[in-house]
């Protein structure tokens, strides 16, 4: 399910990330405010370019940064880069567009349409083997061991809000140990949706009342313990509960097309500029996982409700 890279994409990536690089240089520059550190030695490779090639690579389809840059870089798109630098050069620079990589992904996430129906969830990103988390040094003091539904891990964590077409409209990165209904986590990554969020049981909260007033309604997935009279009354409510599953759908995309997780990191910035290059591809794919909406109250039976 890898895109096909056409001319027409490069393009089109590489314009809107230098119009959003010279937007923000030229509003820092009006406040006075230091924007990218001048480096003495000019590299091959502008930030734009740098940014558009980290994007790129997660779009490819390739497992391997390494192969993918020698052979198209350096290779098949060599004319358009001729003064790429050497692959090492290029790992060393890629902690320089960082900053322009996380404005991408908030402009990309302003543009994702607020439907009123949204999903949240989670998922772990290992850095490496649990047994091996007293001798890792890469992520030491940032990761940390936490428990999913999976077992035991060492890395962090991925939480992302969704709307109903699959378009991501938040995301937040936290450490292995976060629980997913961590207070300052729902009300730094749920700011300003309103309509109806589902989620699963790991997101019982006691917040549900101020996020009712803030006009969201949340929508956990019921314990096998619950009755149907805990279960919600209205045939729209389940049946967003029973599509919850599409944001899996979305992980499932990130892990084996964009490549977002894999533990042979050696730098955190490259690390976070590798996550954040594939939320970002993810953004410009053509087709994401979604639902349809219209005719939820005729899809089900309140009779045979089952969201178990």
């Amino acid at each position: 399910m890898s895109c096909k890279i056409t001319k027409e994409m490069w393009i089109g990536l590489y314009c809107e990330i230098d119009d959003l690089q010279k937007n923000y240089e030229s509003y820092c520059s009006s406040r006075r405010v230091g924007v990218f550190s001048r480096q003495k030695r000019k590299p091959g490779l502008s930030l734009s370019e740098l940014s558009t090639i980290c994007v790129m690579y997660h779009l490819s389809g390739y497992k391997c940064l390494k192969y993918y840059y020698e052979s198209e870089i350096l290779g098949f798109w060599h004319d358009w880069f001729p003064d790429a630098p050497s692959y090492e050069r290029f790992v060393i620079l890629m902690p320089r567009c960082l900053i322009l990589l996380m404005l991408w992904s908030l402009y990309t996430f302003s543009k994702s349409i607020r439907t009123g129906y949204y999903f949240i969830d989670s998922k772990t990103l290992a850095v490496c083997h649990p047994r091996r988390e007293h001798s890792h040094k890469v992520f030491k003091g940032l990761a940390s061991k936490g428990k999913s539904s999976m077992g035991w891990f060492f890395g962090f964590k991925i939480h992302l809000v969704i709307n109903h077409l699959g378009q991501i409209m938040n995301m937040k990165i936290t450490a292995g140990n976060v629980a997913d209904n961590n207070i300052k986590l729902l009300q730094g990554i749920l700011v300003n949706l309103q309509g109806k969020c589902c989620g699963d049981k790991g997101y019982q909260t006691t917040l549900f009342e101020a996020f009712y007033q803030q006009g969201l309604h949340l929508l956990v997935k019921p314990k096998k313990s619950m009755t149907k009279a805990n279960l919600p009354l209205n045939l729209n409510d389940g049946f967003l509960i029973r599509k919850r599953g599409v944001i899996e759908s979305v992980f499932d995309i990130l892990d084996n097309i964009c490549n977002i997780e894999h533990s042979r990191h050696r730098k955190p910035d490259n690390a976070l500029c590798s996550i954040i290059s594939a939320v970002i591809a993810y953004q410009f794919m053509p087709t994401k996982p979604h639902i349809f909406i219209k005719d939820a109250v005729n899809y089900l039976d309140y009779n045979h409700l089952n969201v178990a």
